[in-house]
């Protein structure tokens, strides 16, 4: 069997995940990426999407991610983002009409409305629709 990667994920509030994986997929802001063990350091930005990693059993996982960094070394990924959430936390109630909002900020002719704010939150409520398998 071979050696797995430590894979830490970390928010401002908590730490999420501390344990090994297989295999880390991420979605760095200038693509996804894979790491394994034995990985060429390097350290990239994080956009918002999903996280996918096998555990030490094989088993595929899923985070959900809005931005921040990852460290990438040949035994561990951390990943220091501004919010994550497990596939089973996350609230689809609350997703949805979070996505409600943002639609509605972003149909507006409102000349005051954040249109890129608004964006940003209509993409992080798809994705996590998306983890959670309902749109």
């Amino acid at each position: 069997m071979a050696e797995n990667i430590t894979l830490e994920v970390v928010t401002p509030e908590k730490a999420l995940i501390s344990e090994e994986a297989e295999i880390v997929v991420a979605p760095g802001t200038l693509g996804e990426f894979g790491v394994l063990i034995g990985h060429t350091p390097f350290l990239t930005s994080l956009k918002t999407g999903i996280i996918h990693y096998k555990d030490a059993s094989g088993a595929e996982r899923y985070v959900f991610v809005s931005g921040g960094f990852v460290e990438a070394l040949p035994n561990k990924v951390t990943v220091l983002a501004e919010s994550a959430e497990r596939m089973r936390d996350i609230d689809t109630e609350r997703a949805k009409a979070a996505m409600e909002r943002a639609q509605k900020r972003l149909e507006s002719e409102d000349k005051d409305v954040d249109f890129t704010r608004a964006k940003a939150a209509l993409e992080r409520s798809m994705y996590r629709l998306k983890l959670a398998g309902t749109r």
